[in-house]
């Protein structure tokens, strides 16, 4: 510790040494920097603040329905990307900046310094951005910021119009493509069901539920076959052993117990609409009337049938042994019978065949049945898809048309405004760090010039430098004028000093009352 304060001490007092080139070079230096910070020219800001209204009661309506972009985050980014260099050079001809460039250089010189002095600032959460810009002619500035707050409207999103058209476009595209795809395989489709019409399911049944319910007809058809046949042979039986019956006496007026079956089946149908009639109406009612009318005439018609045979059977006597009644409609009955015989056993016959052509056809069914499903599965994968890029293309399109009637609303808060004072370089700033870089590099100087010419003040500094041995000291005792030319030059020191911090002051103090008289 005690040998760091002795060349602590040794370096201090080789610097008092050197104290006038310090002193000189901190006023050199003071003087200097003060001429370089006056020198700087007065900065004038201008600036303006946008307010970008991103809200509209359209999207929270149109929310779900269709693909809406983040509008705060595209403005946003539009913000951080607006200082580009298109930008930039399109700002400097509408400022028109470009009037005194001569060469290419400077006008990326211009471009890079604008680049670097435009600030966009976001001041708040409510979509309040604020544009400034500094120059030395609050002119320049003020219309630099006013070309850059058109920049800023004009862009508005451009950028995402083009995305969407683009977008359009290439769903326009994709659904051709999948429309040609769906026509394709419709085709083959048709085309494989005419090939296996035969076998085709149809009704969500396959080949084998179908066999079955084919098989299932076919033993319902012999079935009923069989009670037919079984009908027909029973009425066979009962016709060989009725007895023949005599006609009605002609002389007999009455037409009851005569039948004369296709009148005898109108007029029972008549009685039976009648019936009803009367359980919703009344005796007036013009149908109640009408079909009571309808069953007078069909029973005078009745009796004018029966009339006409009684006289064919009294002009010919011979054939008033006639069938029985019973018997006539039993003839009917069984013809019939044979009739739907003849039916079923076409029936039986038909499923027959088509039960035996399914069962030809079992073993092609399994390859069938996988190429149906493979171009099912095709179809309908392309249906699909060409469903949702129709209903993606709309939603596009509908998104677009609600971007065109709700779009970005940019208002300006304050307009471009220049300031009418200048705000750089903070001279009551810089002038007092200029004092304090002299004294430092007065310091500075001082320690440089001890250190290359040092001065000893012990001998034991000397010894160690020098390495050599050291015979003795001469000590030199100051006289009286020596001392008086000491403290002579230490008041000069002293004032210098003085003088320069007082000068720094005064500068300073003059300053501040220029600032408030044009303030």
């Amino acid at each position: 510790m005690d040998e760091l304060l002795r060349q602590v001490t040794t370096v201090l007092r080789g610097m008092w040494k050197r104290r006038w080139l310090g002193i000189i070079v901190a006023w050199i230096v003071g003087l200097a920097s003060v001429v370089a910070v006056l020198a700087i020219p007065d900065k004038y800001e201008a600036s303006a603040r946008v307010f970008v209204d991103t809200q509209s009661i359209l999207r929270p309506l149109m929310s779900g329905l269709v693909t809406q972009p983040n509008i705060d985050q595209q403005v946003m980014m539009l913000s951080r990307t607006l200082i580009s260099r298109p930008n930039i050079e399109k700002l400097i001809r509408m400022a028109d900046l470009d009037l005194k460039i001569q060469s290419k250089a400077e006008k990326d010189a211009l471009a890079e310094s604008l680049m670097s002095s435009l600030k966009i600032n976001n001041t708040s959460r409510d979509n309040i951005y604020s544009l400034s810009y500094r120059d030395t002619n609050p002119e320049s500035a003020k219309k630099v910021v006013q070309s850059l707050v058109s920049i800023f409207v004009e862009s508005n999103l451009g950028d995402t119009r083009k995305d969407t058209e683009s977008a359009q476009k290439f769903l326009d595209k994709e659904i051709a493509s999948y429309e040609k795809k769906l026509e394709e395989a419709e085709a083959r489709l048709k085309d494989f069901k005419i090939r296996n019409l035969d076998v085709q399911s149809g009704e969500g049944k396959d080949h084998f539920s179908k066999m079955s319910e084919t098989s299932a007809l076919l033993e319902q058809s012999r079935l009923e076959l069989r009670e037919a046949e079984q009908s027909r042979d029973a009425l066979k039986r009962q016709l060989v052993g009725e007895e023949p019956s005599l006609v009605p006496d002609a002389t007999q007026e009455s037409t009851a117990g005569v039948s004369v079956p296709e009148i005898d089946s109108r007029l029972d149908a008549m009685q039976r609409s009648l019936d009803a009639l009367l359980q919703r109406y009344t005796d007036k009612h013009p149908e109640v009337v009408s079909t009571r009318n309808r069953i007078k005439e069909l029973e005078e018609q009745k009796s004018r049938e029966v009339a006409a045979r009684r006289k064919t059977a009294i002009a010919n006597p011979s054939a008033s042994v006639s069938v029985n009644p019973v018997q006539q409609q039993m003839k009917i009955s069984l013809a019939e019978t044979e009739a739907r015989v003849a039916g079923l056993r076409t029936r039986v016959a038909e499923y027959q065949a088509r039960y035996e052509r399914m069962k030809g056809a079992v073993k092609m069914v399994p390859q069938i049945e996988a190429e149906f499903t493979q171009l099912n599965r095709d179809y309908d994968i392309h249906k699909k898809n060409y469903e949702q890029l129709v209903q993606r293309r709309e939603s596009a399109t509908i998104g677009s048309q609600m971007d065109t009637a709700a779009g970005v609303d940019f208002r300006l808060i304050d307009p471009p405004r220049a300031s009418p004072n200048p705000v750089a370089p903070n001279r009551s700033l810089f002038l007092p760090l200029t004092l304090l870089f002299a004294l430092a590099a007065g310091v500075a100087v001082t320690f440089a010039a001890s250190q290359l010419r040092p001065v000893f003040f012990d001998s034991r500094s000397l010894r160690e430098i020098t390495g050599l041995p050291l015979l003795g000291t001469v000590s030199m005792i100051a006289s009286d004028a020596t001392k008086r030319r000491e403290r002579k030059d230490l008041l000069r020191f002293t004032a210098a000093c003085v003088a320069l911090v007082g000068t720094y002051g005064a500068g300073l103090l003059a300053l501040f009352f220029i600032s408030a008289r044009s303030a």
